[in-house]
C-alpha cells in the first residue's frame, strides 16, 4: 500500500503535537479548581506549551519518548505484511522531519540509533476479524516510564493491600513522572501480562470509566486517595497528583496475583487511526 507510511507519519506527528482533547480539559479543569499559587502556575504553563505545540506543530514535550504501537489487524486486511516495514520507515522520517529526540540506545554499546533499533519500535499485534486495521501510537516518556513498577501478591491479599501498594508507589515517586499522571493498572493474568494490561490501559480517554463496576469503584477510590496526596502538579503541592486512573485485568493462575503500574506523565500523548481495505483512512 503505497500511503501507509505516510499514514503512519502523519499519526505520529499528531500524537507527539496535539495532545488528545480529553487529557487538555481534563488539565484544565485542574487549573480551574486548584488554589495552591505554585499549582496553579504550573498548569498555565503546561495549558500554554499545549496550544503552542499545536499551532506551531512542534512537539509537546523535549522527551519525544519512545514509540509504541497498538496494531489490531483485521485477518483480512489485504497489507498486512507491510505494517512493520511501514511503521519503521514512517518513524525514521518522523525523527527527520517533525523532528522527534534520538531516543533509542543500545543497552551494552551505548550506541544511539535514532527511533528505531533492536525491537524499538516496539508494536502490540493484536488479531481480529474483519477487513481493517487500526493503529495507535503511544509515544512513552523516560521520566514517566521510570516509574513502572510490578508486584506479585499472594493470593490471599486483599484489593486494599492492592490500593495501598498503587498510592505508596505514586507517593514513593513524587514528581519523577511530571504530574498530573496517568495511571494504567494492569491485574492478574502473569507478570508480563499485567504489564501490558496497565501500559494499554493509558489508551483509553481521561475520564472514561472501566465497563466492570467493581474496577469503576476502585479507579475513583484510588483517584481520589492518589489526589489527597498532594503532590501536585509537577511535584510541587497541589490538588491534582493523577488526571485519572485505569484499571484492566485478566484471569489469574490461583497460585499468583500480579498487580502492574505504568504511568504516563501529563503529555498523555496518543492517536489512532483506521486504514480500510480499500485505503480509506479514519482518523479516530
Amino acid at each position: 500500500m503505497e500511503d501507509l507510511s505516510r499514514h503512519i507519519f502523519n499519526l505520529i506527528k499528531e500524537a507527539e503535537t496535539d495532545l488528545p482533547k480529553d487529557t487538555e480539559k481534563a488539565l484544565e479543569d485542574a487549573y480551574r479548581k486548584e488554589t495552591n499559587h505554585i499549582a496553579k502556575l504550573q498548569l498555565k504553563t503546561i495549558l500554554e506549551n499545549i496550544k503552542i505545540a499545536r499551532k506551531e506543530k512542534l512537539p509537546i514535550c523535549q522527551d519525544t519518548g519512545t514509540l509504541i504501537f497498538f496494531v489490531d489487524v483485521g485477518i483480512d486486511f489485504p497489507y498486512k505484511h507491510e505494517i512493520q516495514s511501514s511503521i519503521h520507515r514512517a518513524v525514521k522520517i518522523a525523527t527527520e522531519k517533525i523532528p522527534l529526540r534520538p531516543n533509542c540506545v543500545n543497552p551494552f554499546t551505548e550506541k544511539n540509533t535514532g527511533n528505531v533499533g533492536e525491537k524499538i519500535p516496539w508494536i502490540e499485534w493484536n488479531l481480529i476479524e474483519g477487513k481493517d486495521c487500526k493503529i495507535t501510537v503511544l509515544p512513552k516518556g523516560g521520566g514517566s516510564e521510570n516509574c513502572s513498577t510490578l508486584k506479585m501478591f499472594n493470593p490471599s491479599d486483599g484489593i486494599e493491600r492492592i490500593e495501598d501498594f498503587v498510592v505508596n508507589h505514586i507517593i514513593e515517586c513524587g514528581g519523577k513522572p511530571c504530574p498530573p499522571v496517568i495511571v494504567g493498572i494492569g491485574i492478574g493474568g502473569g507478570a508480563d501480562i499485567a504489564m501490558k494490561l496497565a501500559k494499554r490501559s493509558l489508551l483509553r480517554s481521561v475520564g472514561e470509566r472501566s465497563k466492570n463496576r467493581t474496577l469503576a469503584d476502585l479507579e475513583e477510590r484510588l483517584l481520589k486517595r492518589i489526589n489527597e496526596t498532594g503532590i501536585g502538579p509537577m511535584g510541587l503541592g497541589g490538588k491534582t497528583t493523577a488526571l485519572d486512573v485505569h484499571i484492566e485485568y485478566a484471569s489469574r493462575h490461583p497460585a499468583s496475583f500480579p498487580v502492574a503500574v505504568s504511568i504516563q506523565c501529563w503529555a498523555n500523548r496518543r492517536a489512532t487511526v483506521v486504514i480500510k481495505e480499500d485505503g480509506e483512512v479514519e482518523w479516530i
